[in-house]
Parts: structure tokens; C-alpha cells; sequence
């Protein structure tokens, strides 16, 4: 009897220990950038998309994503969706950038990274197509009022009025009158980029705009930086707009690429000639001119 029982205590101590070698979670992860990290257990398989990153929230909390191509030290930023459902075509024009980065990444130099922050204003945005995540032109809508109350935030700031580049509480938009919030920086998108962009410290940042169909250079009262020079020049040059020195249509206060201007790194506006075409081809043009030039 005691030689039974002492048989089947074996039994069930070896089924033990063999469940228990079987049984732990296993943890795979490719520590390439441009790779899916895989982290699998033993009941799920959850990817993890190392491209893509949330640089913060927008007042209504809505995620604020970049996308990121390339592992080279020198940094380039694009920057979509500024004013949200206003500019809509600028945040869909770096949607469709991200998907031609994925499908081409040799575009990207060896020695270049590229980081694309489609949507700076989703709140904006989200008023006027229903989301900040891609979509099409039949999203938009149809109101031209709701159209124009999607330039701005959820707190009714003009973001590119609100960068600490003569800055002040209100601002001008053609022959209106803006807010440019309650301090600089004092809105999350506007930080949100700020924060990154004194993280990352990039060698050159475009932003696009609509619609004027032009590049204009930045400018905080410094001069114009050679390098800003020479990408404003490179991009209009391969994407055929015309180039600027400077905006000189209204006097603007807050502009995001003027405060980039001012701490000494080079940016350039690059306005969409509409506001309902990307120009797709010619903005994918000016792009691969300006990574080629900071590749050098």
C-alpha cells in the first residue's frame, strides 16, 4: 500500500515539474527600429509598433502620434494638421507620406531619421472629418463654418500663434482676430512639440500649411539661418512652389517655424497650394531634396 502511494506522489510531481518547464511566458524582441517587437504569452501575442510613438495628448486627449523611418543620428520632423479640419489636406498629405515612407523605406538615407507628426491639432482635425486618424476627402465637411472652427483647438487657440516667438494673447489670421492662448506654450500640442523637439534636437523641421502654394523660410528677428536658406531653396527647387524669404501677407505672432528660428534650428512652411489637394508628388519631392541635403 505504501508502495502504491509512493508511486503515484512521483506521478504527480513529475506531471508538476513537467507543466511547470512548459508553461512560462516567452518574450521575443528585435531590437531593430524599424522591426515589430512581439511579446508573446501563453494566452495572447500583443505587437508592439517600435515606428510609432505618442508624443502627448491633445486637449481633449486625443493622442498626438509621430512615425518614425530611419535610425541615422541627424533628425528630420514633418509636421501635418497645425490647423486641424481648416488644413485637413496637410494632415492627410503626411498620412499619405507615413504610407509611402513604409512601402519605400530606402528612401531615407542611412545616416537620416525621419519623424512624421501628422496631426499636431487632432481635436481640429477631428471636428471637421470625424476622427484624426487617416481618412478620405469624403470625410470633410460640407460646412464651411465648421471648416474654418477646425483651425482651431479645443480651447479656441490658433496653435501657430501660440510658439514663443512674439508672442502675444491674441493673434492675427488674415483680417481676423485670434487667440494665441493664455502664455506661450500654454496649450498641450504646442508643448507636446515643444518638449520633443528640445528631446530629439533635429537637425531641420518642414511644416506644412494651406494654402498659398509657396516655401517661405523662418525668421525670429536672428536672420535667416544658412541651412534654412538652403532647404527652402532645395524643396521649392524639387517641388516647383516658389520660395520666400518670408510670409509677409499679415503680421504673424506665435509662429511655430519663427520659434524654431529662434533657437537656432532650421525650418521651413511649406503652404499646399489649395486646401483640398496634397500635391502629393510634388511635397514627396521636396522631401527626398531636403533628407538628401541633410544627409551630406
Amino acid at each position: 500500500m505504501k508502495k502504491t502511494i509512493f508511486v503515484v506522489v512521483i506521478i504527480i510531481i513529475g506531471f508538476g515539474i513537467y507543466y511547470f518547464v512548459k508553461s512560462p511566458s516567452s518574450v521575443v524582441v528585435n531590437t531593430n527600429q524599424n522591426a515589430t517587437t512581439t511579446v508573446n504569452t501563453a494566452t495572447t501575442t500583443v505587437p508592439v509598433d517600435k515606428t510609432k510613438t505618442v508624443i502627448g495628448k491633445s486637449v481633449e486627449g486625443r493622442d498626438i502620434v509621430a512615425y518614425h523611418f530611419g535610425d541615422g543620428a541627424n533628425e528630420v520632423i514633418f509636421v501635418g494638421g497645425i490647423h486641424g479640419g481648416y488644413a485637413w489636406n496637410t494632415a492627410q498629405l503626411a498620412y499619405q507620406v507615413v504610407g509611402n515612407l513604409k512601402a519605400n523605406p530606402t528612401v531615407v538615407p542611412a545616416n537620416v531619421k525621419v519623424t512624421i507628426i501628422p496631426v499636431l491639432n487632432p481635436d481640429g482635425l477631428n471636428k471637421v472629418v470625424g476622427t484624426s486618424s487617416p481618412f478620405t476627402a469624403a470625410d470633410v465637411s460640407t460646412s464651411e463654418a465648421t471648416v474654418k472652427a477646425g483651425r482651431f483647438n479645443a480651447n479656441d487657440v490658433d496653435l501657430n500663434r501660440n510658439f514663443a516667438c512674439d508672442w502675444q494673447i491674441t493673434g492675427k489670421w488674415q483680417s481676423k482676430t485670434v487667440s494665441g492662448g493664455t502664455s506661450a506654450f500654454s496649450e498641450p500640442e504646442t508643448l507636446a512639440l515643444k518638449n520633443y523637439i528640445e528631446l530629439s534636437q533635429p537637425k531641420a523641421v518642414v511644416a506644412w500649411y494651406s494654402a498659398a502654394g509657396g516655401v517661405y523660410s523662418s525668421n525670429c528677428h536672428n536672420g535667416i539661418l544658412a541651412t534654412t536658406t538652403a532647404l527652402t531653396n532645395a524643396y521649392a527647387k524639387a517641388s516647383k512652389y516658389p520660395a520666400f524669404q518670408d510670409f509677409d501677407f499679415y503680421e504673424t505672432t506665435g509662429d511655430m517655424t519663427n520659434w524654431l528660428a529662434k533657437i537656432n534650428i532650421p525650418a521651413i512652411s511649406v503652404l499646399l497650394a489649395t486646401h483640398n489637394s496634397t500635391e502629393l508628388d510634388k511635397n514627396l519631392a521636396g522631401l527626398e531634396a531636403v533628407l538628401k541635403y541633410i544627409a551630406k
